[in-house]
C-alpha cells in the first residue's frame, strides 16, 4: 500500500456517473443505474438486504446516495468496485472531505478557487446565529458515507462476492480488542469501533427557535395549511415526514390527537397537539373542501396549486425556505422538533420520561441533550447575575472603617457615605 503511486486529487475529474432512480415498486425502491440505464446488480442486492433488515425506503434513498458516489468515484479513477483497495478507499476518504458538492460546481471557477470556498470563513446567519454552510460536504456526512460503504463490503465479504480485505477498515488500534472491555457502568459508552477513515463529527447541542422568533416566523406564514403544519410540528415535536404521512383516519380532533408513525421503529403512536393547530387544520380544510379526495385512507395534506396532489417533503421544506427568506433566517422543518422538545423539557409539570415518550425516543440520554441551556440563555443569566451582584453592593451598608482612619476622609476619597 505503501508503493502505491501517488493520484493526484486535486486534479481529479468525477464525473456525474450514473443515477439514483426512485421507483413505484415497494420490493425494490430505489435503484441504482450506470449511464446506459443499467442496473448495478451489487447494489440492488445490498439494498434487498436493507429492506429485510427492516430499512425504511428513505434509509435505501440515503445509502444509496452514498454507493453512487463512492462509484462515481471509482469510475473517475478506473477502478472496478470489486478491486477497490485501501488506497482507493484512503484517496476516496480525502477527496470527498476536500471537494466541492457537484451540484454546485460553478463552471469558469478554477480548482484552486473552489478548494478556497471549502474554508472561506462567512459570517453565521444574523438572525438564527448558525454557522454559513460551505460547498463542500459536512462531516456528518463524510462518517455517514465511511459507515455506509463499510456495511456494503462486509456484505459482499460474506456473501463471497467482494473483495476478501474491507477497504475501509476498523480504527487498527481498537479493532483488535472487544469493544467496550471493561466499561464502568456509572461512565457513559463511548464510540469504540470506528473507521480507520471516519472523521471526528462535532458535537451539536440542538438549536430550539426562540418564542418571539417563531411568532415571526408564523407571521410570514402565507396560508392556513403552512399555519397548520408548523402548528402540529411546534406543538407535536414530530418528525416533518411523520407529520406528512398523517392520513384523515389519524386526526382526532375530539381528544387533540394525532397518529403517527414513526421515522426509524415504523411504530404507530398517538401524540397530542395544541388546540391552535385544529384551529388551523379546519381553516385549511375548509378551503380545500371539495377540491380533493375524500375518503379515510387519504392523505392530510396536499398542494394548494392545481392539480391537488399529496404533499412531499421537498414542497414542504420550499415552504419553509420561503417564509425564511422573508426574515433572513435559515431554521430548518428539524428547528421545529427541537423547538418542542425544548419546550417540553422546560415545563416543571412534565418529566423529563413524559417527554421522551412524546418526542420517540428510544433512549433517555437522547431526551436529557435538551436539558443543555441554549448559549443566549447562559449569557443572559450570567449578565443578570452581575447586575443583582452590583445592585446587592449599592443598598449593602458598607463597613466601619477600621481604627485610625479618619471616615470624612474616606468619604471625600471613595465618594460615599461612611
Amino acid at each position: 500500500m505503501n508503493d502505491a503511486p501517488q493520484r493526484d486529487l486535486a486534479a481529479l475529474v468525477v464525473p456525474r456517473w450514473g443515477r439514483l432512480v426512485e421507483t413505484d415498486d415497494r420490493y425494490e425502491p430505489y435503484r441504482m443505474v450506470g449511464p446506459d440505464g443499467a442496473i448495478v446488480e451489487a447494489t440492488s442486492v445490498f439494498f434487498q438486504e436493507l429492506l429485510a433488515a427492516g430499512k425504511a425506503p428513505s434509509t435505501v434513498r440515503s445509502y444509496g446516495m452514498d454507493l453512487l458516489r463512492w462509484w462515481r468515484f471509482l469510475h473517475a479513477v478506473d477502478v472496478g468496485w470489486n478491486r477497490a483497495t485501501r488506497v482507493e478507499a484512503r484517496d476516496f476518504s480525502c477527496w470527498i472531505q476536500l471537494t466541492v458538492k457537484q451540484r454546485r460546481l460553478v463552471r469558469g471557477r478554477s480548482s484552486a478557487g473552489r478548494a478556497a470556498s471549502l474554508f472561506s470563513e462567512k459570517a453565521p446567519n444574523p438572525v438564527t446565529g448558525k454557522p454559513a454552510l460551505t460547498d463542500g460536504y459536512a462531516p456528518a456526512t463524510v462518517a455517514h458515507s465511511e459507515t455506509v460503504l463499510r456495511g456494503f463490503y462486509d456484505f459482499h465479504r460474506d456473501a463471497g462476492t467482494g473483495p476478501i480485505l474491507n477497504p475501509f477498515p476498523l480504527d487498527p488500534s481498537r479493532r483488535s480488542r472487544r469493544a467496550h472491555a471493561h466499561h464502568n457502568p456509572m461512565d457513559g459508552w463511548a464510540r469504540e469501533r470506528v473507521g480507520r477513515y471516519r472523521p471526528k463529527v462535532p458535537h451539536r447541542v440542538p438549536r430550539a427557535i426562540p418564542d418571539q422568533r417563531f411568532n415571526e416566523l408564523f407571521a410570514a406564514l402565507p396560508s392556513n395549511r403552512d399555519r397548520a403544519l408548523v402548528a402540529f410540528w411546534i406543538s407535536t415535536g414530530a418528525r416533518a415526514s411523520e407529520l406528512l404521512g398523517v392520513r384523515q383516519r389519524d386526526i382526532d380532533p375530539g381528544q387533540q390527537l394525532i397518529t403517527v408513525v414513526r421515522k426509524g421503529t415504523r411504530a404507530v403512536q398517538q401524540v397530542p397537539a395544541s388546540a391552535d393547530a385544529f384551529v388551523w387544520l379546519r381553516l385549511y380544510q375548509e378551503e380545500l373542501h371539495g377540491e380533493i379526495p375524500r375518503g379515510r385512507s387519504q392523505p392530510v395534506w396536499w398542494t394548494l396549486r392545481r392539480p391537488r396532489r399529496p404533499l412531499n417533503y421537498h414542497a414542504a421544506h420550499r415552504m419553509f425556505e420561503r417564509a425564511n427568506a422573508a426574515l433572513g433566517s435559515d431554521w430548518t422543518l428539524h428547528d421545529l422538533r427541537h423547538s418542542a422538545v425544548a419546550r417540553m423539557a422546560r415545563d416543571p409539570q412534565l418529566t423529563l420520561s413524559d417527554v421522551q415518550l412524546v418526542m420517540g425516543h428510544a433512549h433517555l440520554s437522547t431526551t436529557e441533550i435538551y436539558l443543555t441551556p441554549d448559549k443566549d440563555e447562559v449569557i443572559a443569566g450570567v449578565l443578570a447575575r452581575h447586575a443583582r451582584v452590583a445592585e446587592q453592593r449599592e443598598k449593602a451598608a458598607p463597613p466601619p472603617p477600621a481604627p485610625g482612619y479618619d471616615p470624612q476622609a474616606l468619604s471625600v476619597l471613595f465618594g460615599r457615605t461612611l
